[in-house]
């Protein structure tokens, strides 16, 4: 597609956008008195507008109905939780009773590693990317002390070639199989928070599975971004926060899959609570622990409902719209977005450097040689919110939700006299 780098011809894509109207269903920030250009959904979604009827719908239960609200508000609280499952099955690709909420994104992963990471004098290495996201690396290290094992020898990353800023699929097959009957775990990012990167789950998992261990997932990046067929792929379990491209709000209710060859069992190692046990005897408070049927089963306490509330209002959005129709518009604006950058480096005579490669879901990356943190403050300043990563790289991520073609067109004019001002 020949794009052009003029206003009118960003309006016209825009006229031309099918999911134009849903901008007008989020809150936008203002600087100076204007909406602000918002890149920075992959840490942070906008607030959709029909979120707060979701809560003030349950702070009204709460008002009139009291501890009664577990059972007769119009969203009994009890169940509140089980109305996300199917809209999130479609966005993960999983069966629904694969799916549950709870806790946050850390949290879920230690929970999950209960279950899944079963180390053995024998095999006990678990394989990560490089530079993991650092809540990550704690999470892993501490896992490979609690169970006694030097994270220094436990832990494996597979490392980006020198001179590379993205990971080669090969490299991460080549290592599975190298580590091989010594491999318990891969646990991965599976879209890259730094570099935007895509992974090759699907690969990945096939050869973590084909040598024994166990293959889990972290989506904070790429659930309502990317493409995911967790099911189909087979990987073991995934994780992922709800705040960033599912605009759930901060902090808010994580989402986990379990793969259903590990449900309705009894001899699945896991921290176990009382809302993990079967519904129907849940409140005859047997003393002994009968799991729920679906990944429900790991829920240790009762869902936090004012955290899933938004949650459920979003996942609205997303049963409207459908991933295929997102995907769309994020491959059409992100490469308009690309397209952008290159015409602004040309007319200033700069290098711009998206180390974001062509696998890759909202996000770009961008080296902006030559140019310091004076830059990107020049940007914040002027009504652009993106994200700045030591040493000068920017993260720009256009939410097919609410961000236009005259967003970006917008960014580069802001851009350019941000660099010609210096």
């Amino acid at each position: 597609m020949t794009f052009k780098n003029t206003l009118s011809y960003a309006q016209e894509l825009d006229k031309e956008d099918p999911l134009r109207s849903y901008r007008n269903e989020f809150h936008f920030p203002k600087v100076k008195g204007k909406q602000v250009i918002y890149f920075t959904g992959n840490s942070l979604g906008l607030q959709p507008k029909r979120t707060k009827k979701y809560v003030d719908d349950v702070m009204d239960d709460w008002a009139q109905l009291a501890v009664e609200g577990h059972f007769y508000s119009e969203k009994p609280w009890w169940d509140y939780h089980e109305r996300l499952a199917e809209p999130l099955s479609k966005v993960v690709g999983a069966l629904p009773k694969e799916i549950s909420v709870m806790n946050t994104l850390t949290v879920n992963l230690h929970l999950l590693m209960v279950s899944f990471y079963r180390p053995t004098a024998k095999r006990f290495k678990i394989i990560c990317e490089e530079k993991a996201f650092p809540s990550d690396q704690y999470m892993l290290q501490s896992q490979a002390r609690f169970h006694g094992f030097d994270p220094e020898v436990t832990i494996v990353e597979v490392k980006k070639r020198e001179g590379e800023h993205a990971w080669r699929t090969e490299d991460f097959l080549d290592k599975i199989n190298e580590v091989g009957d010594e491999l318990a775990l891969v646990l991965i990012g599976g879209v890259n928070y730094y570099n935007g990167q895509v992974l090759d789950m699907e690969a990945i998992t096939k050869a973590g599975k084909s040598v024994g261990a166990s293959v889990g997932w972290d989506l904070a990046h790429g659930v309502g971004n990317v493409a995911l067929k967790l099911h189909d792929w087979g990987a073991d379990f995934a994780a992922w926060c709800s705040y960033k491209y599912m605009n759930s709000g901060p902090g808010n209710a994580s989402g986990i899959y379990v793969h259903e060859q590990y449900l309705n069992r009894k001899d699945i190692p896991r921290f176990e609570g009382w809302w993990g046990t079967k519904k129907d005897t849940r409140f005859l408070m047997k003393p002994e622990f009968e799991p729920m049927e679906n990944a429900d089963a790991w829920q240790i306490s009762n869902a936090p409902i004012l955290s899933v509330a938004p949650y459920l209002a979003s996942l609205e959005l997303f049963e409207e719209v459908g991933m295929p129709a997102l995907i769309e518009k994020r491959n059409k604006i992100v490469a308009y977005l690309a397209f952008v950058l290159g015409e602004i480096a040309a007319e200033v005579d700069s290098s711009f450097e998206i180390i974001t490669p062509k696998d890759r879901g909202c996000q770009l990356s961008v080296f902006l040689h030559g140019e310091g943190k004076a830059l990107f403050t020049y940007l914040m300043e002027n009504g652009v919110i993106t994200d700045w990563r030591e040493p000068n790289v920017i993260r720009l991520a256009p939410a097919p939700f609410y961000s236009s073609f005259e967003d970006m067109y917008r960014f580069g004019q802001i851009l350019k006299q941000g660099i010609l001002s210096k």
